[in-house]
């Protein structure tokens, strides 16, 4: 097709993007870009060339929107604009910034349609760029969905490019120099005669000019920062402790508060009993908010005691009280008046069944789970009459501005938000409650800034899980090949349940109930994927990897069932019904790290697993022994591939951290609820892994995808199934249930 046919078709799809809660947007709005928030308030000759650098007389300052949790995105931001800027990351200085839409994520939304990741195809591609303009007209600021890299991509290293492009021209302006004789390098333009002029000495003039759009971005051969190794630019600090984390934010006359709310979350407070609270020492104030009562004293561990010397009358709760009410509820959801979507359906299942018999007929189960990051909830606030400051760390900063502003009476413009590190999330940072909670008590002591923070106990109450989720599985096989699977997945709805809190509902199925299952990448001839909403119970929120930590698990396991019962390897067979060539290198690249296939000693065995996720596509073998004492996990290779490996020292981390934390939730980690509450109210009531059960983990990142990817999240959902299988391999014993600790031991 003509350059004026694909203009004419992308731009009805963008005009048509956007009719949507009955607004027309038009291509005009998509297209045109946001202003430039740097330039309020710019110092006099400092100079800003888009949203994400600022120089002056005396440092660059470059900007990354995407908030830290510990993944090192931060990092990985800064070294995007360097690396085009051809600055060094010891001469710059780093910021969050404020939100603003023109930090809108490119690249979340279009990862959300229903299409598989291998789909180019027209409807899949018109698919994405209808989302990623919606998600630019409603700018949309997150982090989250493993898509830090994927937005930054591109947009960070033409960032850099504007600022040195137009640097070159004001030096060329000072010294006379023709553009063209100009270099860069150090943070300077290198003069033809050896001089240099500093980025800093050239700000003012800079500051005159309008930024230079004709840029060419470097071939990855000339990269100098980007796919080395990289020392973090958090890493001195977090290892000295001088890293400020939303929790460590002290501010001039704060006073500090916990809340206590009712553990059936949702339900409302009947009443309470303050008065022995009330004179305990460094007590303040108690004051009642949504669902509960704050406590404030002079500092947070006064609060904390005087929160647990309150006696209160709780309302029920507004779901099913006990845990088996829970599973009882997802196991009627199997009928057809609550199937959200037929996701595949290949071939003929039903009479491949009838025609080879079934060689499977069994049920997966999973857990709530906690995010159970290590900083508890915290966030620092203070009400003016003008304006209302937030001090913490978060993934959602305009939502978090706009929720603020509902409760304090202000417009969101008026609420200044200084974003921190995270001392983790896993997905508790998308969620807003605790942020509103401090807006909530800060609203009621204008003038003077509130610190809250939630006690462990209160965190693991309030915390809004993974959903549950149980899956049926079945299917044939023949001639030792699998030649028919049948998966029902049924879960509750965590889009919903999340964007509900929000004021905001989804239409159409929940991709989360099927993820991990419906979009793995192979070719059955007969496949059938079905997925069953459940009606609400507990709230949940999106946990990492969200709906493929379950579909994972669901997905693989039945596929190591079926080929089992075939006789075939393992390995091999995954291998021959893979359909997407980037995924079947993945495949064989972690059989040639793991040996897969060499003997083994008596009392070992090795599982693999293959799930993509986030576009990722990831494979894991894991080999462990049966001892007397139980399991050990001795070793797990891991091949992912994201397209471009950006930091090599920084993936290998995120790889065997989520390697971990997937192993650990695994093995232990769960909630359950009796009386509507929550049991487990600590670490100790769902550990992670210890360290002497920690496996040596072997990473390797591949380069052969088109689209540059995150690897945040993909890394948990194989590890589950790859260790369930490996148990079987070892011992005969097959477990369908997570955490498995309930049917097996771990040294």
């Amino acid at each position: 097709m003509g350059t004026v046919g694909k203009i004419a078709r992308r731009s009805f799809l963008l005009g048509a993007a956007a009719v949507m809660g009955g607004v027309a947007f038009g291509v005009y709005r998509v297209k045109t870009p946001y202003e430039n928030p740097l330039k309020e308030g710019l110092a006099d000759g400092a100079a800003t060339f888009n949203p994400w650098v600022i120089i002056d007389s005396e440092k660059v300052t470059l900007i990354g929107p995407h908030g830290d949790k510990g993944q090192g995105i931060a990092h990985v931001q800064a070294a995007l604009i360097a690396e085009e800027l051809d600055i060094e990351l010891d001469q710059v200085e780093t910021s969050f910034g404020k939100p603003d839409k023109a930090y809108w994520n490119r690249a979340l939304s279009a990862d959300g349609v229903p299409f598989q990741s291998g789909d180019t195809s027209f409807v899949a591609e018109s698919a994405r760029t209808v989302m990623s303009g919606f998600a630019k007209l409603l700018g949309l600021q997150i982090t989250g969905g493993s898509s830090g890299v994927p937005d930054s991509y591109v947009k960070l290293r033409e960032a850099g490019a504007i600022a040195r492009e137009t640097l070159k021209l004001a030096a060329s302006n000072v010294s006379g120099v023709p553009v063209a004789q100009l270099k860069t390098a150090n943070g300077a333009v290198q003069l033809p005669d050896g001089s240099a002029l500093k980025y800093t000495e050239l700000a003012a003039e800079a500051a005159k000019l309008e930024p230079v759009m004709d840029i060419k971005l470097r071939d990855p051969s000339e990269w100098r920062l980007l796919g080395k190794p990289m020392q973090r630019l958090d890493i001195l600090a977090k290892s000295t402790g001088t890293l400020e984390y939303g929790i460590d934010v002290e501010v001039e006359g704060a006073v500090h508060a916990t809340v206590v709310c009712n553990p059936r979350k949702g339900g409302g407070l009947k009443s309470y009993d303050a008065s022995a609270a009330k004179e305990m020492r460094g007590v303040q104030k108690i004051v009642e908010v949504t669902g509960g009562v704050a406590v404030v004293a002079d500092n947070t561990w006064r609060a904390i005691q005087a929160a647990q010397a309150i006696d209160f009358d709780w309302d029920e709760a507004p779901y099913p009280a006990r845990q088996d009410d829970h599973w009882h509820m997802v196991a009627e959801s199997f009928s057809g008046d609550r199937l959200d979507k037929v996701w595949r359906d290949e071939g003929d299942v039903y009479e491949a069944k009838k025609a080879h018999g079934k060689a499977l007929d069994v049920e997966y189960r999973v857990p709530y789970v906690a995010h159970q990051p290590l900083e508890p909830l915290n966030a620092t606030v203070l009400v003016e009459d003008d304006k209302v400051t937030v001090w913490t760390g978060h993934q959602v900063q305009i939502m978090l501005q706009q929720q603020v502003a509902a409760i304090t009476g202000h417009e969101p413009a008026q609420v200044d938000l200084t974003n921190c590190y995270m001392g983790g999330s896993f997905g508790h940072r998308l969620e807003l409650e605790h942020v509103k909670m401090a807006a909530e008590i800060a609203n009621k002591m204008r003038g003077t800034p509130v610190k809250l923070t939630y006690s462990r106990e209160e965190d693991f109450a309030h915390d809004f899980t993974r959903h549950i989720g149980m899956a049926r599985a079945s299917g044939a096989v023949e001639n030792g090949q699998v030649v028919a699977a049948d998966l029902q997945i049924a879960m509750p709805s965590v889009v919903a349940s999340q964007m509900g809190r929000l004021g905001m509902s989804i239409p159409g199925p929940d991709t989360q109930i099927a993820a991990g299952a419906w979009d793995a990448p192979y070719s059955l001839d007969n496949y059938r994927m079905r997925a069953y909403r459940v009606p609400e119970l507990a709230p949940t929120s999106s946990w990492r990897s969200v709906g493929a930590s379950a579909g994972g698990f669901f997905f693989d396991c039945m596929l190591d069932e079926l080929i089992h019962e075939a006789g075939a390897d393992p390995l091999k067979e995954r291998i021959r019904l893979i359909n997407n060539p980037v995924a079947r290198k993945v495949l064989e690249t972690v059989g040639e790290m793991s040996n897969w296939g060499s003997p083994l000693a008596e009392g070992k065995g090795r599982g693999v697993a293959f799930v993509e996720s986030f576009g990722v596509p990831t494979a894991e073998v894991i080999e462990v022994t049966n001892t007397e004492d139980g399991i050990t996990i001795d070793k797990v290779w891991v091949a992912a591939d994201v397209g471009r490996v950006l930091d090599p020292v920084n993936f290998e981390n995120l790889v065997q951290g989520g390697v971990v934390f997937a192993l650990g939730h695994a093995i232990n980690s769960e909630i359950t609820y009796d009386d509507g509450m929550v049991e487990q109210a600590n670490y100790w009531d769902a550990e992670g892994m210890r360290m002497r059960q920690c496996p040596e983990i072997f990473v390797k990142g591949l380069e052969n995808a088109e689209k540059i990817r995150g690897i945040g999240e993909p890394p948990v959902p194989p590890a589950a199934p790859a260790l369930a299988n490996a148990i079987f391999a070892a011992t005969g014993q097959r477990i369908r249930e997570l955490p498995l600790y309930h049917h097996i031991d771990f040294v």
